[in-house]
């Protein structure tokens, strides 16, 4: 079995993290799907997996290995489509995480038109607010919305988004409408917690280009955005949102945008993926249609 096909066993044991479910999918019985990954530590020098009954993840060499995998592999199929003809359709399994919001209410309604388009490219899409790891995770892109904590990944800057105020009809009846920064000390918020830190945001406005922060009284913290919007509607407090997120209720009157000359900083949008160089035909073509969808979508 030559290098290539024990680079391409190795990834797929560790995207499966099961050695039987990697040997499905490739077609191979566990037993060679197995003796390729002993191979494959014999010839490096190096112990590449952690083994248990259930589950096999990547050591720490392991980890690293994988990524040089992904781009050897990425290279020779580059190489091997050089001379094809140009009109050939990108295919292949994709394996894409998104927020929450964004998956729901953005990216699964227009997927059928990009499936459409690329027949042979099949998804895996993640929905969720947890930042994914995309190496532990054998993702190949993510979508970040907010500053980027990541390292060793390439990012895509898609742009800013912007963050609005809103309260209800109910609570600004009962609490009155604020119209200045000043006025939020009498007011009440609904409080979001980070998912990852568990941190309580505090509220945060730009003015005469300084960005200004306060913590706003709340009986209510939530870690998601659907719980966020929901305790909003119900009346609970102020929120700050991406106005893309209640362009909805807001159209409806279920939900009324308040100060919107002290907005909070746009937040920025990135898409996240392993290597630059190393973009596979699928992954360019979704990352390109992704980038439009989002940008048609969401900014302004």
């Amino acid at each position: 079995m030559d290098r290539i096909d024990l680079f391409r066993i190795f990834t797929r044991v560790v995207e499966c993290s099961n050695f039987t479910r990697a040997a499905d999918t490739l077609d191979m019985p566990r037993s060679s799907v197995s003796a390729a990954v002993q191979e494959l530590e014999r010839r490096v020098g190096a112990r590449l997996l952690h083994r248990t009954t259930r589950k096999v993840a990547p050591t720490q060499d392991g980890a690293a290995f994988y990524e040089r995998c992904q781009s050897v592999i990425a290279e020779v199929e580059s190489t091997e489509n050089l001379f094809r003809h140009a009109a050939a359709q990108p295919s292949g399994r994709l394996r894409v995480d998104v927020p929450g919001r964004i998956g729901r209410l953005i990216v699964a309604p227009a997927l059928p038109a990009f499936l459409d388009l690329y027949p042979q490219i099949d998804i895996d899409l993640g929905v969720t607010d947890r930042a994914v790891n995309l190496v532990e995770d054998s993702v190949d892109c993510v979508v970040r919305v907010g500053p980027l904590s990541d390292s060793g990944l390439i990012a895509r800057s898609i742009g800013k988004l912007p963050l609005i105020n809103v309260a209800s009809p109910d609570y600004l009846e009962r609490h009155g409408t604020p119209r200045l920064p000043g006025e939020l000390e009498n007011h009440w918020a609904v409080n979001y917690a980070s998912p990852s830190s568990g941190r309580v945001e505090d509220w945060e406005w730009v003015e005469h280009g300084i960005l200004r922060t306060m913590p706003l009284q709340g009986r209510v913290t939530v870690n998601s955005a659907e719980a966020y919007i929901a305790c909003c509607l119900a009346g609970l407090g102020l929120i700050q949102i991406p106005a893309y997120d209640v362009r909805i209720h807001l159209a409806a009157g279920e939900l009324i945008e308040v100060m919107p000359g002290y907005r909070a900083e746009p937040m920025p949008m990135t898409l996240l993926y392993p290597h630059r160089e190393h973009l596979t035909p699928r992954l360019q073509a979704f990352t390109d249609w992704l980038e439009t969808l989002l940008k048609q979508h969401m900014l302004v």
